[in-house]
Formats: structure tokens, sequence, C-alpha cells
């Protein structure tokens, strides 16, 4: 109840910002893109996997050494009532050759208004359109506060017991916008960061744009896959899982992190 009454004084006190520091609008902009810079730690994904041994996990780190860290951009488009994310082909750093899942068919839509989820996301080699009403994670709200892109920012946590993944997210207090990247969602602000088991991986918003969307929201004509539902996909993603864990290797050599 406390963190609640905080979360509500917050929203009364903050004054609208906006999506742009330079906008002269006073009236907070609902509608844009975020260019979120993502951080993926190869050392730091294997230490977060309780299965592998230490000698794997320090012969990884001796072999990435200063090298664990790869940037890309993603980005995420959104309205009042509707958000996509995808890949950016935007390079995040300059000997980005063209990272191997931005060849992969991935994007994720959500249609918060009529609750329903449509996303391609491949794995194996193999395309999954996934289909379904929409189910957000289930935040426990913290209260901790700090700044993102230019926006007072409040913290929640999820654990994906699936992936092993223990995510903290901060989301805006001043963009009431229920969309987040990857297939985050469900916080009463949007989702600027989110931190994926302690720095394995790093989503931060860094440019945010109000504007109206035209086409971006709109979803490929043809994508190939297999259609499921959300529980045939996990189903699929739990079998990817459990393969790994039995022959002790990491999983995130198959699946998007």
């Amino acid at each position: 109840m406390q963190k609640l009454l905080l979360f509500l004084f917050l929203l009364v006190i903050l004054q609208p910002q906006g999506f742009a520091q330079e906008t002269t609008n006073p009236e907070p902009v609902t509608e844009g893109s975020i260019r979120y810079l993502v951080t993926h730690n190869w050392t730091k994904k294997m230490a977060a996997l309780s299965y592998m041994s230490k000698q794997q996990k320090e012969r990884a780190a001796y072999m990435w050494g200063t090298r664990s860290e790869w940037l890309v951009y993603t980005v995420l488009y959104f309205n009042p009532t509707q958000s996509k994310y995808v890949d950016s082909e935007e390079r995040a750093q300059p000997d980005d050759e063209g990272y191997s899942w931005r060849k992969e068919a991935f994007y994720t839509k959500r249609d918060y208004a009529q609750n329903t989820v449509q996303d391609a996301i491949t794995m194996q080699g193999k395309t999954y359109l996934i289909l379904d009403s929409l189910r957000c994670q289930d935040w426990k709200i913290l209260n901790d506060l700090k700044e993102v892109a230019g926006h007072l920012c409040m913290n929640a946590s999820w654990e994906d017991t699936l992936k092993q993944q223990k995510i903290v997210a901060w989301f805006a207090l001043d963009i009431p916008h229920p969309g987040g990247p990857e297939r985050l969602c469900g916080l009463p602000g949007l989702i600027l960061e989110a931190d994926v088991n302690q720095g394995a991986m790093i989503m931060t918003a860094n440019r945010i744009e109000g504007k109206k969307l035209t086409t971006e929201l709109d979803l490929p004509k043809k994508t190939k896959g297999k259609k499921v539902n959300e529980a045939e996909y996990r189903a699929a993603l739990k079998k990817i899982v459990d393969e790994a864990l039995e022959e002790e290797r990491p999983f995130f050599w198959d699946i998007r992190y």
C-alpha cells in the first residue's frame, strides 16, 4: 500500500515532460518511438546459468575476455493503444557487420485495446507466429527512483523461472503506457530500461521521439512460420531449455535472450 501511495503521489507532483527534451508542448506525448541501446554480456549470461560448472564459466570468461560485450539497437513504436518492438538497422558499434538475429524473423506486437498479441520469434532456425490474448508479467513494484532518458522512473521486478532470468525494469512515471521492450509489458508506465540477470543484458532508452506514426505499427504482410498460441510457444521454449540443461550447454545460443 505504501508503494502504491508513493507512486500516486509522484504522478500528481510530476510536471509533464513529453517524449523529447526539446518539445514545447506542455502535454505529454503519447505516440512515437523509443530507441533502446541493448548491451549483451556473454560472460554474465554464462554466470547466470546455475547448471553450468565453475570451470565452464571460467573458460567462457577467459575466451571472451574484453570482447564479452556486444551492443545493438532496437526500437519500440507505440500509440495509446498499441506497440510494436523490432530490431533496428542502425549500428550501435562500428564493427557491427550484421548480427545473426537480425536476419531472423522477429517482432512483438501488442494491442492493448483488443488485448491481443501477435509475435514472431525464431528459435533454432524455426519461426513461431504467436497469436493469443495478452498476458503481461506479474510485476512486483519496488520503490527506487532514477532518471532514464530524461524521465523519472520507478523500478519493478519479475522472475522468469523458465529462462532463469531475474528482471528489473524501470518505468516512466510521466508516460502512462503499459508497453516495453522485448515481451515486457503491464506496468503503469512505459518501460525505459530493463536489466536481465544483473547486467547479462541491459536495454536502455537512449532516444525518445514524440511523433505521429504512419505505418510503423503495421506488421509485415507475409511472415512464414508456425502459428501457435502462448502455451504452445512456451512448450517449445521449455523443450529447448531442458535439452540444453541436460547437455550442460548454454540455452541462449538457440533462443533470443
